[in-house]
């Protein structure tokens, strides 16, 4: 496939001033130089977009999302570097971008039409569409500075995609809108999809990432840290999260209530039973740390016993939050283990896990087999790190089947010849 948009080691720095020198007797005394600090918002990053290709970019603030943008739609100059775009191309970078306050509604289509390239008769073709689209008829001639944040992305939006751009760029400004007007936003863009038009946007949902886009960039503090799959790049993009403890990671220190309520903590006069380690192996073990939607696990509670007894392993699986969302008991399961003097592994195999993303706390415990005793708890015992390769989103992936049954006549005579 031919290449819309080429980003060729692009690096872009930008200068913050400690203190600024305004008299001519500062100015003189420090010979025009003015302190200040390098800050590099984009270092060598490089990836191409082919055209009909819907790429995403994930980060968290600060890593360098906008600016890229910003460059890719030529507002900004790359320090080192360059873009190469291909085709028209609109982009919607922030919140009243290319407004014109005292200008109104109508003025300003125009007016963002001229600097996207087109002539006063193509506004005046597509000029009703956008204000259809934009649902401000009543408001069209109204100073846009009397505009609401969601008036606002809303006529933004509808210039945006009603220009016929081959490129369309967008910034993380959807979010501003309503529910429903972000379900337009969505409808369309993924006409533009049907049309192979070529749309590169920031978001802070990986979910909207993963159901949208053929392949997604994750930038960390100005680099490019992936370039892929959306899957791939959702999982390295939390997981960049969980590093720099943007969002909660599995729970490290739980209160004493996350122990489940119906067991005593651990004895400190006797341990017959000790949990030594945690393992979790999948199919992947060895080339890859997560486990895909749908395979098989094994949780591997490794122990030592000190004195035979009837004992019960419990595995939880929790999310960031700290619930529970699977409680495994071996006793439950009818499994019985008498273990004796020694060290020994219980293993737990899940014929298929369910979660679509994530990375998942496990924690584990061995109890007297009647459960009236616990012997030993580990909280954040190990980490099941799961990631989601197809475009389903939510928290579970449930295998279902699909079935459709028609009358062949009516389906017939609807098809017709």
């Amino acid at each position: 496939m031919p290449t819309a948009v080429d980003i060729q080691g692009v690096s872009k720095r930008f200068r913050l001033y400690h203190q600024k020198y305004t008299s001519l007797k500062e100015r003189v005394i420090h010979a025009g130089r003015t302190p200040y600090t390098d800050l590099w918002a984009l270092r060598d990053i490089s990836f191409q977009v082919e055209e009909g290709d819907t790429v995403g970019i994930l980060g968290r603030n600060g890593s360098g999302k906008s600016t890229l943008l910003k460059c890719i739609c030529g507002v900004l100059q790359p320090t080192s570097g360059q873009v190469v775009v291909r085709g028209k191309l609109a982009g919607l970078l922030e919140l009243g971008a290319g407004f014109q306050p005292d200008l109104t509604g109508r003025q300003n289509i125009y007016l963002n039409g001229s600097l996207l390239g087109l002539s006063k008769s193509d506004v005046d073709r597509v000029f009703d569409e956008v204000v259809a689209f934009a649902e401000l008829e009543q408001f069209i001639d109204q100073q846009v500075k009397f505009y609401s944040s969601g008036m606002y992305v809303r006529l933004g939006f509808a210039v945006a995609v009603n220009v016929d751009p081959d490129v369309l760029v967008i910034d993380e400004v959807l979010a501003v809108g309503d529910e429903r007007f972000q379900r337009k936003c969505l409808d369309r863009v993924r006409q533009f999809q049907e049309e192979g038009r070529t749309i590169i946007f920031v978001s802070h949902s990986p979910d909207q990432v993963r159901a949208i886009c053929d392949r997604a960039v994750v930038l960390s503090e100005g680099q490019m840290i992936a370039h892929g799959r959306p899957g791939e790049a959702v999982r390295l993009f939390r997981e960049n999260l969980l590093e720099a403890g943007d969002v909660l990671a599995p729970s490290l220190d739980l209160p004493a209530q996350a122990v489940p309520p119906s067991v005593p903590g651990p004895s400190t006069s006797r341990h017959p039973v000790r949990i030594t380690g945690v393992e979790v192996s999948h199919p992947g073990s060895g080339q890859r740390p997560y486990v895909v939607t749908g395979e098989p696990v094994t949780i591997s509670v490794r122990f030592h016993c000190e004195e035979a007894t009837a004992a019960s392993f419990v595995v939880e699986i929790r999310d960031d939050m700290g619930r529970v969302l699977v409680r495994t008991v071996s006793a439950d399961l009818d499994a019985t283990i008498d273990v004796v003097p020694g060290d020994g592994v219980v293993s737990f195999r899940y014929a298929a896990v369910p979660f679509t993303d994530g990375a998942f706390g496990l924690a584990v415990g061995v109890e007297h087999r009647s459960g009236g005793e616990l012997y030993d708890w580990k909280e954040a015992a190990a980490t099941l790190e799961v990631m989601n390769p197809s475009k389903t989103i939510g928290l579970l992936s449930i295998p279902v089947t699909v079935l459709v049954e028609q009358d062949p006549a009516a389906l017939g005579a609807a098809l017709g010849p």
